[in-house]
Protein backbone atom coordinates (compact mmCIF):
# COMPACT_ATOMS: atom_id res chain seq x y z
CA UNK A 1 0.00 0.00 0.00
CA UNK A 2 3.14 2.26 1.01
CA UNK A 3 4.29 1.28 -2.58
CA UNK A 4 1.13 2.12 -4.20
CA UNK A 5 0.42 5.28 -2.58
CA UNK A 6 4.18 6.41 -3.05
CA UNK A 7 3.71 6.08 -6.38
CA UNK A 8 0.88 7.89 -7.20
CA UNK A 9 2.79 10.93 -5.59
CA UNK A 10 5.79 10.60 -7.45
CA UNK A 11 3.23 10.61 -10.87
CA UNK A 12 1.50 14.10 -9.42
CA UNK A 13 4.61 15.22 -8.81
CA UNK A 14 5.97 14.64 -12.23
CA UNK A 15 2.82 15.60 -13.67
CA UNK A 16 2.98 19.35 -12.16
CA UNK A 17 6.80 19.37 -13.12
CA UNK A 18 5.87 19.07 -16.84
CA UNK A 19 3.31 21.67 -15.77
CA UNK A 20 5.18 24.28 -15.03
CA UNK A 21 7.89 23.62 -17.71
CA UNK A 22 5.10 23.83 -20.18
CA UNK A 23 4.04 27.45 -18.90
CA UNK A 24 6.82 28.89 -16.96
CA UNK A 25 9.69 27.75 -19.85
CA UNK A 26 7.04 29.64 -22.44
CA UNK A 27 7.13 32.74 -20.24
CA UNK A 28 11.24 32.61 -19.70
CA UNK A 29 11.80 32.14 -23.98
CA UNK A 30 9.45 34.95 -24.35
CA UNK A 31 11.51 37.34 -21.60
CA UNK A 32 14.91 36.34 -23.15
CA UNK A 33 13.27 36.80 -26.78
CA UNK A 34 12.25 40.50 -25.57
CA UNK A 35 15.56 40.75 -23.60
CA UNK A 36 17.63 39.88 -26.87
CA UNK A 37 15.24 42.14 -29.14
CA UNK A 38 16.00 45.13 -26.92
CA UNK A 39 19.87 44.41 -26.75
CA UNK A 40 20.17 44.17 -30.63
CA UNK A 41 17.66 47.29 -31.25
CA UNK A 42 20.34 48.80 -28.89
CA UNK A 43 23.66 47.91 -30.32
CA UNK A 44 25.14 49.52 -33.44
CA UNK A 45 24.43 47.82 -36.36
CA UNK A 46 26.45 48.00 -39.95
CA UNK A 47 24.53 48.88 -42.76
CA UNK A 48 23.77 47.13 -45.60
CA UNK A 49 24.78 49.83 -47.98
CA UNK A 50 28.28 50.80 -46.47
CA UNK A 51 29.26 48.38 -43.96
CA UNK A 52 29.49 51.61 -41.65
CA UNK A 53 27.63 51.71 -38.29
CA UNK A 54 24.33 52.93 -38.68
CA UNK A 55 23.37 53.46 -35.24
CA UNK A 56 24.69 57.26 -34.53
CA UNK A 57 24.42 58.97 -30.84
CA UNK A 58 20.54 59.64 -30.14
CA UNK A 59 19.83 57.67 -34.27
CA UNK A 60 18.04 54.41 -34.52
CA UNK A 61 20.23 51.07 -35.53
CA UNK A 62 18.15 50.45 -38.09
CA UNK A 63 18.32 54.44 -39.81
CA UNK A 64 20.19 53.36 -42.95
CA UNK A 65 17.84 50.32 -43.81
CA UNK A 66 14.79 52.59 -43.32
CA UNK A 67 16.87 55.02 -45.47
CA UNK A 68 17.04 52.84 -47.94
CA UNK A 69 13.65 51.24 -48.00
CA UNK A 70 12.10 54.51 -48.16
CA UNK A 71 14.45 55.62 -50.91
CA UNK A 72 13.57 52.20 -52.92
CA UNK A 73 9.83 53.20 -52.64
CA UNK A 74 10.50 56.75 -54.13
CA UNK A 75 12.22 54.32 -56.93
CA UNK A 76 13.70 57.60 -58.60
CA UNK A 77 16.47 60.30 -58.51
CA UNK A 78 17.39 62.71 -60.87
CA UNK A 79 20.92 64.12 -60.94
CA UNK A 80 22.68 67.47 -62.19
CA UNK A 81 26.51 66.96 -62.36
CA UNK A 82 29.20 69.37 -62.47
CA UNK A 83 31.82 67.50 -63.07
CA UNK A 84 33.13 65.08 -66.21
CA UNK A 85 30.28 63.48 -68.33
CA UNK A 86 32.34 60.25 -67.83
CA UNK A 87 32.12 60.29 -63.69
CA UNK A 88 28.36 61.47 -63.60
CA UNK A 89 27.76 58.59 -65.38
CA UNK A 90 29.61 56.19 -64.10
CA UNK A 91 28.20 57.29 -60.49
CA UNK A 92 25.51 57.31 -61.37
CA UNK A 93 24.85 53.93 -63.22
CA UNK A 94 26.44 52.49 -60.14
CA UNK A 95 23.98 53.66 -57.29
CA UNK A 96 21.22 52.20 -59.86
CA UNK A 97 22.92 49.21 -59.68
CA UNK A 98 23.16 49.05 -56.05
CA UNK A 99 20.08 50.60 -55.07
CA UNK A 100 17.33 49.53 -57.29
CA UNK A 101 16.39 53.24 -57.72
CA UNK A 102 16.17 54.34 -61.55
CA UNK A 103 18.52 57.46 -62.33
CA UNK A 104 19.16 59.77 -64.78
CA UNK A 105 21.30 62.86 -65.42
CA UNK A 106 22.08 65.79 -67.13
CA UNK A 107 25.25 67.65 -67.47
CA UNK A 108 25.24 71.21 -66.70
CA UNK A 109 27.96 73.70 -65.26
CA UNK A 110 27.98 75.60 -61.63
CA UNK A 111 26.27 78.56 -63.14
CA UNK A 112 23.71 76.91 -64.96
CA UNK A 113 22.63 74.57 -62.17
CA UNK A 114 22.41 77.89 -59.96
CA UNK A 115 20.50 80.05 -62.35
CA UNK A 116 18.27 77.00 -62.94
CA UNK A 117 17.54 76.59 -59.43
CA UNK A 118 17.08 80.01 -59.12
CA UNK A 119 14.32 80.18 -61.58
CA UNK A 120 12.80 76.85 -60.18
CA UNK A 121 12.74 78.75 -56.89
CA UNK A 122 11.84 75.40 -54.32
CA UNK A 123 10.04 73.57 -57.44
CA UNK A 124 13.75 71.64 -58.63
CA UNK A 125 13.35 69.37 -61.64
CA UNK A 126 16.15 67.58 -60.10
CA UNK A 127 16.89 66.07 -56.73
CA UNK A 128 20.56 66.38 -56.47
CA UNK A 129 23.82 68.27 -57.15
CA UNK A 130 26.71 66.24 -58.04
CA UNK A 131 30.26 67.77 -58.64
CA UNK A 132 31.76 71.04 -59.56
CA UNK A 133 33.22 73.60 -57.18
CA UNK A 134 31.24 74.23 -53.88
CA UNK A 135 30.77 78.17 -54.71
CA UNK A 136 27.40 77.84 -56.13
CA UNK A 137 26.54 75.15 -54.17
CA UNK A 138 27.51 77.13 -51.11
CA UNK A 139 25.20 80.47 -52.78
CA UNK A 140 22.43 78.26 -53.13
CA UNK A 141 22.34 77.57 -49.86
CA UNK A 142 22.57 81.14 -48.59
CA UNK A 143 19.32 81.28 -50.75
CA UNK A 144 17.91 78.41 -49.22
CA UNK A 145 17.81 76.52 -52.08
CA UNK A 146 19.33 73.58 -50.82
CA UNK A 147 18.14 71.45 -48.06
CA UNK A 148 20.62 70.35 -44.64
CA UNK A 149 21.20 67.12 -44.31
CA UNK A 150 23.85 65.31 -41.28
CA UNK A 151 24.94 62.39 -43.39
CA UNK A 152 26.13 59.04 -41.17
CA UNK A 153 29.39 58.66 -44.02
CA UNK A 154 30.48 61.95 -43.34
CA UNK A 155 32.39 60.79 -40.33
CA UNK A 156 35.37 59.27 -43.10
CA UNK A 157 35.90 63.35 -44.51
CA UNK A 158 39.89 64.21 -44.20
CA UNK A 159 38.80 67.75 -42.23
CA UNK A 160 35.91 69.71 -41.45
CA UNK A 161 36.13 72.38 -44.18
CA UNK A 162 35.39 69.11 -47.02
CA UNK A 163 31.72 69.98 -45.84
CA UNK A 164 29.33 73.17 -44.97
CA UNK A 165 29.35 73.51 -41.55
CA UNK A 166 25.32 73.13 -41.49
CA UNK A 167 25.38 70.10 -44.07
CA UNK A 168 23.93 71.63 -47.20
CA UNK A 169 27.15 69.91 -49.34
CA UNK A 170 29.60 67.39 -48.82
CA UNK A 171 33.22 67.42 -50.68
CA UNK A 172 33.96 64.30 -52.95
CA UNK A 173 37.23 65.51 -54.63
CA UNK A 174 39.77 68.43 -54.36
CA UNK A 175 41.39 69.97 -57.36
CA UNK A 176 44.13 72.39 -57.49
CA UNK A 177 44.01 75.88 -59.15
CA UNK A 178 46.86 76.50 -61.19
CA UNK A 179 48.40 77.17 -64.95
CA UNK A 180 49.00 74.94 -68.01
CA UNK A 181 50.39 75.24 -71.08
CA UNK A 182 51.20 73.85 -74.51
CA UNK A 183 55.22 73.72 -74.17
CA UNK A 184 55.50 73.66 -78.05
CA UNK A 185 53.73 76.42 -78.84
CA UNK A 186 55.75 78.71 -76.27
CA UNK A 187 59.06 77.46 -77.94
CA UNK A 188 57.83 78.12 -81.49
CA UNK A 189 56.91 81.79 -80.46
CA UNK A 190 60.26 81.83 -78.05
CA UNK A 191 58.49 82.69 -74.69
CA UNK A 192 58.92 81.74 -71.08
CA UNK A 193 56.92 79.37 -69.55
CA UNK A 194 54.54 81.00 -66.79
CA UNK A 195 54.80 80.11 -63.16
CA UNK A 196 53.08 82.48 -61.47
CA UNK A 197 49.92 84.56 -61.80
CA UNK A 198 51.82 88.26 -62.38
CA UNK A 199 53.34 86.60 -65.39
CA UNK A 200 50.18 86.51 -67.37
CA UNK A 201 49.69 90.04 -67.32
CA UNK A 202 52.57 90.55 -69.72
CA UNK A 203 52.16 91.82 -73.27
CA UNK A 204 54.07 89.10 -74.70
CA UNK A 205 51.09 86.76 -73.69
CA UNK A 206 47.99 88.65 -75.50
CA UNK A 207 45.74 86.31 -77.25
CA UNK A 208 47.17 82.96 -75.73
CA UNK A 209 45.04 83.07 -72.88
CA UNK A 210 41.96 80.44 -72.22
CA UNK A 211 39.87 81.16 -68.68
CA UNK A 212 36.37 80.47 -68.32
CA UNK A 213 32.92 82.11 -68.02
CA UNK A 214 32.44 83.35 -64.53
CA UNK A 215 28.49 83.62 -65.38
CA UNK A 216 28.44 79.77 -66.21
CA UNK A 217 31.60 77.91 -64.71
CA UNK A 218 32.14 77.24 -61.22
CA UNK A 219 35.74 77.10 -61.62
CA UNK A 220 35.67 80.81 -62.65
CA UNK A 221 33.86 81.54 -59.41
CA UNK A 222 36.60 79.84 -57.19
CA UNK A 223 39.25 81.74 -59.01
CA UNK A 224 37.69 85.32 -58.53
CA UNK A 225 37.45 84.10 -54.81
CA UNK A 226 40.88 83.14 -54.89
CA UNK A 227 42.07 86.57 -55.88
CA UNK A 228 40.13 88.65 -53.77
CA UNK A 229 41.27 86.49 -50.88
CA UNK A 230 44.96 87.22 -51.82
CA UNK A 231 45.21 90.58 -52.92
CA UNK A 232 41.61 92.15 -51.63
CA UNK A 233 38.57 93.08 -53.55
CA UNK A 234 40.04 96.06 -55.32
CA UNK A 235 43.68 94.46 -56.21
CA UNK A 236 41.77 91.26 -57.91
CA UNK A 237 39.14 93.49 -59.89
CA UNK A 238 42.59 94.91 -61.25
CA UNK A 239 44.28 91.79 -61.62
CA UNK A 240 41.30 90.32 -63.82
CA UNK A 241 40.77 93.37 -65.66
CA UNK A 242 44.72 93.75 -66.65
CA UNK A 243 44.58 89.85 -67.31
CA UNK A 244 41.27 90.26 -69.63
CA UNK A 245 43.94 92.20 -72.14
CA UNK A 246 45.45 88.62 -73.12
CA UNK A 247 42.34 86.65 -72.71
CA UNK A 248 41.36 84.92 -76.46
CA UNK A 249 37.91 83.48 -74.85
CA UNK A 250 37.02 82.66 -71.84
CA UNK A 251 34.62 79.06 -72.14
CA UNK A 252 31.71 77.93 -70.82
CA UNK A 253 32.94 75.38 -69.07
CA UNK A 254 36.07 75.47 -66.30
CA UNK A 255 37.45 72.31 -68.46
CA UNK A 256 37.85 73.90 -71.66
CA UNK A 257 40.97 75.45 -71.55
CA UNK A 258 42.74 72.34 -70.51
CA UNK A 259 40.26 70.01 -73.90
CA UNK A 260 42.23 72.28 -76.12
CA UNK A 261 45.63 73.22 -75.05
CA UNK A 262 46.95 69.83 -76.18
CA UNK A 263 46.00 70.55 -79.72
CA UNK A 264 47.68 74.43 -79.31
CA UNK A 265 44.19 75.75 -79.80
CA UNK A 266 44.53 77.14 -75.99
CA UNK A 267 48.47 78.49 -75.41
CA UNK A 268 47.72 78.54 -71.80
CA UNK A 269 44.94 77.77 -69.45
CA UNK A 270 43.66 78.63 -66.54
CA UNK A 271 42.12 76.13 -64.34
CA UNK A 272 42.47 72.61 -62.25
CA UNK A 273 45.70 70.92 -63.19
CA UNK A 274 44.03 67.52 -62.84
CA UNK A 275 41.92 68.27 -66.28
CA UNK A 276 45.78 68.59 -67.57
CA UNK A 277 46.80 65.15 -65.75
CA UNK A 278 43.58 63.83 -67.67
CA UNK A 279 45.11 65.36 -71.02
CA UNK A 280 48.71 64.31 -70.74
CA UNK A 281 47.56 60.77 -70.05
CA UNK A 282 45.94 60.75 -73.55
CA UNK A 283 48.88 61.51 -74.85
CA UNK A 284 49.35 65.08 -75.14
CA UNK A 285 52.66 65.19 -73.35
CA UNK A 286 53.37 68.70 -75.20
CA UNK A 287 51.53 70.07 -72.18
CA UNK A 288 53.11 71.77 -68.98
CA UNK A 289 51.93 72.99 -65.74
CA UNK A 290 52.88 74.84 -62.81
CA UNK A 291 50.99 75.43 -59.69
CA UNK A 292 51.67 79.67 -59.05
CA UNK A 293 55.01 80.37 -57.05
CA UNK A 294 52.68 82.84 -54.99
CA UNK A 295 50.04 80.39 -54.04
CA UNK A 296 46.63 79.05 -55.10
CA UNK A 297 43.99 77.15 -53.62
CA UNK A 298 41.76 74.05 -54.32
CA UNK A 299 38.61 73.71 -55.16
CA UNK A 300 35.99 71.25 -52.80
CA UNK A 301 34.04 69.43 -55.56
CA UNK A 302 30.70 68.97 -54.02
CA UNK A 303 27.56 67.13 -54.03
CA UNK A 304 23.93 68.14 -51.98
CA UNK A 305 20.31 68.26 -52.00
CA UNK A 306 17.74 70.36 -53.58
CA UNK A 307 15.37 71.87 -51.37
CA UNK A 308 11.89 71.05 -52.27
CA UNK A 309 13.26 67.83 -54.30
CA UNK A 310 10.52 65.56 -55.30
CA UNK A 311 12.76 62.30 -54.26
CA UNK A 312 14.48 63.58 -50.54
CA UNK A 313 14.47 59.82 -49.16
CA UNK A 314 16.50 58.99 -52.51
CA UNK A 315 18.29 62.62 -52.46
CA UNK A 316 19.52 61.18 -48.75
CA UNK A 317 20.84 57.82 -50.11
CA UNK A 318 22.74 59.40 -52.50
CA UNK A 319 24.64 61.31 -49.85
CA UNK A 320 25.29 58.67 -48.41
CA UNK A 321 26.81 56.72 -51.25
CA UNK A 322 28.98 59.54 -52.52
CA UNK A 323 30.62 60.05 -49.26
CA UNK A 324 32.29 55.97 -49.80
CA UNK A 325 34.97 54.78 -52.07
CA UNK A 326 32.65 52.36 -53.70
CA UNK A 327 31.34 56.18 -55.67
CA UNK A 328 34.46 58.65 -55.10
CA UNK A 329 36.99 55.68 -56.45
CA UNK A 330 35.25 56.01 -59.65
CA UNK A 331 36.98 59.28 -60.57
CA UNK A 332 40.11 57.11 -61.34
CA UNK A 333 38.26 55.32 -63.51
CA UNK A 334 36.69 57.97 -65.78
CA UNK A 335 39.79 59.67 -66.14
CA UNK A 336 38.71 62.46 -63.22
CA UNK A 337 42.18 62.35 -61.17
CA UNK A 338 41.23 65.15 -58.66
CA UNK A 339 42.56 64.29 -54.92
CA UNK A 340 39.87 62.28 -52.60
CA UNK A 341 38.53 63.43 -49.48
CA UNK A 342 37.61 60.13 -47.79
CA UNK A 343 39.76 58.84 -45.05
CA UNK A 344 39.05 55.14 -46.48
CA UNK A 345 39.81 56.27 -50.35
CA UNK A 346 42.31 54.88 -52.22
CA UNK A 347 43.80 58.21 -54.36
CA UNK A 348 44.33 58.08 -58.57
CA UNK A 349 47.47 56.68 -58.55
CA UNK A 350 48.43 58.75 -61.42
CA UNK A 351 48.81 61.46 -59.12
CA UNK A 352 52.20 59.88 -57.74
CA UNK A 353 53.94 60.86 -61.16
CA UNK A 354 53.09 64.95 -61.10
CA UNK A 355 54.34 67.35 -58.23
CA UNK A 356 51.04 68.40 -56.91
CA UNK A 357 50.27 68.58 -52.89
CA UNK A 358 46.80 70.01 -52.59
CA UNK A 359 48.09 70.48 -48.75
CA UNK A 360 50.42 73.08 -50.06
CA UNK A 361 47.80 75.45 -50.75
CA UNK A 362 45.95 78.71 -49.52
CA UNK A 363 43.36 78.29 -46.60
CA UNK A 364 40.08 78.82 -48.78
CA UNK A 365 37.64 81.05 -46.78
CA UNK A 366 34.20 79.18 -47.65
CA UNK A 367 32.33 81.51 -45.46
CA UNK A 368 33.22 84.47 -47.45
CA UNK A 369 32.81 82.40 -51.17
CA UNK A 370 29.26 81.69 -49.36
CA UNK A 371 28.42 85.28 -48.62
CA UNK A 372 29.98 87.40 -51.68
CA UNK A 373 30.00 84.96 -54.45
CA UNK A 374 27.24 86.33 -56.89
CA UNK A 375 28.05 90.12 -55.60
CA UNK A 376 32.34 89.51 -57.05
CA UNK A 377 31.21 87.91 -60.58
CA UNK A 378 28.95 90.94 -60.93
CA UNK A 379 31.22 93.33 -59.61
CA UNK A 380 34.25 91.95 -62.27
CA UNK A 381 32.14 92.13 -65.02
CA UNK A 382 31.02 95.70 -64.01
CA UNK A 383 34.97 96.52 -63.72
CA UNK A 384 35.68 95.22 -66.91
CA UNK A 385 32.63 97.09 -68.87
CA UNK A 386 32.25 96.88 -72.42
CA UNK A 387 35.32 93.93 -72.61
CA UNK A 388 32.89 91.60 -71.38
CA UNK A 389 32.34 90.69 -75.41
CA UNK A 390 31.62 88.12 -77.23
CA UNK A 391 34.66 85.92 -76.08
CA UNK A 392 32.28 84.92 -72.73
CA UNK A 393 30.66 81.98 -74.21
CA UNK A 394 27.73 80.51 -72.92
CA UNK A 395 27.42 77.45 -75.57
Amino acid sequence: MKKKMLALLLAVSMVMALSACGSGGDEAKETQKKETQKETEAAPAETKAEGTQAATEGGEASSMDELIAAAQEEGELVVYGSCEDAYISAACQAFEAKYGIKTSWQRLTGGEVQAKLEEENGNPSADVWFGGTSDPQSVCASEGLLMAYDAQNKSHLISADCSDPDGYWYGIYRGILGIFYNKEELDRLEIEYPTDWDDLLDPKYEGLIWFSNPNTASTAKLAINTFVQQRGHDGAMDYFVALDKNVAQYTKSGGGPSKSVGSGECVIGIGFLHDAVYQITQGYDNIGMCIPASGTTCETGATSIFAGCKHPNAAKLWIEFCLTPECVELADDTGSFQFLVLDNAEQPAVLADFDLDPNNTLEYDFADAKENTQKYVEDLFEALGSAADSRFKTE
